[in-house]
């Protein structure tokens, strides 16, 4: 299994996919909490990293490194993981669209600063 994309991670762990992406990250929680017989806990710490810095690229790329290797050693997981990344995804993609960005700024001089973007993740500073 591949590693579940960082951005997803941070998106849902920031809040920025509204209730519904809450939700996704609720079940997310589930889904890392639950453990095989006899199994050690695999994920709750990183989970619970991430959800305290949701903009941390570091904490997220973990869990989903974390998220990835208990995928290998557990076939259940890997299924739930799956299906949980397929709907996670689908909302993530609604949510912020897949396709491009095209800003235009028009006119004279512009008094001030100006962002063009599309998604994210983090604060933007001006000045020093």
């Amino acid at each position: 299994m591949d590693p579940i994309a960082p951005e997803l991670l941070m998106a849902l762990a920031g809040g920025t996919a509204g209730a519904a992406g809450q939700q996704i990250w609720t079940s997310l929680r589930e889904l890392v909490t639950r453990r095989r017989s006899g199994g050690a806990p695999q994920g709750e710490g990183e989970l619970t990293a991430l959800a305290q810095a949701a903009d941390s690229d570091e904490r997220a790329i973990e869990l989903a490194e974390v998220l990835r290797l208990r995928a290998e050693d557990d076939s259940d997981f890997a299924r739930a993981l799956q299906a949980w990344r397929t709907e996670a995804e689908k909302l993530h993609f609604t949510s912020t669209g897949s396709g491009d960005v095209r800003n235009e700024i028009s006119g004279g001089t512009v008094h001030g600063n100006v962002v063009q973007a599309r998604d994210i993740h983090g604060s933007i500073h001006f000045g020093s």
